[in-house]
């Protein structure tokens, strides 16, 4: 079982952020997430919050061994050739500790204050689509040509490439069941998903029945979800074994508002479900 950590960075200045990442390596959580928005989500609105991918690139510069993520990309932020020149660079600082996480973004009123278009659901869903296959093309070929509703290349490059090949591991943010799940299943290396265990057992067999469709190994698919540390610690360990044992082996912690919480969770759960 692999284990991450959302460090929520809103709310926090960068020293603070910094030393719980610090701390995530040292205690030995497989991955580090970041969220992809410029205003906090709770509290007060107008706090801070340190835009994620520079704030990847600059944590990727301050780690040697946990790996680095945004939880997830929103695809109406940035054209995906930005992103994929980001995605890039982040990769090479990492020395290939990147795993890129990206999804059809939710936050309207947070496009609406900050400028940024936000189409109806099924516009950022077709966009989604269509940005995960403009960023392979700049990851893998040069002179890459694509012709989509929304995004265009015409004979474009960008290097270097990827220090991981043929990219970095592509996470998709889904639990919708007629379009996003499916996209995940034709695109995702790992399909991050919410809800029940009965939602999510049921999203894994679409997950899997749609990739062997698209002639796809299920089994390349890597599930991933989230795992609440806030109950007791017995009630931890349930909840992880059941979401184990119905195929989740990437489960994503939020850092708690209890520190000493943390604490704990690292000295006593984490060894057990990162051996389990």
């Amino acid at each position: 079982m692999r284990i991450g950590v959302d460090v929520s960075q809103h709310q926090l200045p960068w020293a603070e952020i910094r030393d719980r990442v610090t701390f995530a390596e040292d205690a030995g959580f497989d991955g580090v997430w970041v969220f992809d928005h410029f205003t906090p989500l709770y509290g007060d609105r107008r706090g801070p919050c340190l835009e994620g991918w520079t704030l990847l690139a600059a944590l990727a510069a301050c780690t040697q061994r946990v790996r680095l993520g945004a939880l997830v990309t929103g695809v109406t932020y940035r054209h995906p050739s930005l992103l994929a020149a980001e995605a890039v660079t982040v990769d090479h600082v990492s020395d290939g500790r990147l795993e890129l996480g990206i999804g059809a973004a939710w936050f309207a009123q947070e496009h609406q204050e900050l400028g940024f278009d936000f189409p109806p659901t099924g516009e950022r869903i077709d966009r989604l689509e269509e940005a995960l296959q403009v960023a392979k093309a700049l990851f893998t070929s040069d002179g890459a040509h694509f012709e989509g509703r929304h995004y265009n290349l015409r004979g474009a490059s960008y290097n270097p490439k990827p220090v991981q090949r043929p990219h970095p591991p592509i996470w998709v943010g889904a639990n919708g069941e007629r379009r996003m799940l499916p996209l995940a299943a034709r695109h995702a290396d790992v399909w991050h998903g919410n809800g029940s265990l009965a939602d999510l057992v049921r999203r894994s067999a679409l997950v899997d029945r749609v990739a062997e469709e698209a002639g796809r190994d299920p089994a390349a698919i890597t599930r991933a979800t989230n795992l609440s540390i806030s109950e007791g610690w017995d009630e931890v360990r349930r909840r992880a074994d059941e979401l184990r044992e119905a195929g989740f082996s990437y489960l994503v912690t939020s850092w708690p508002a209890d520190r000493n919480r943390m604490d704990q969770f690292a000295a006593t759960i984490l060894p057990e479900l990162v051996a389990g």
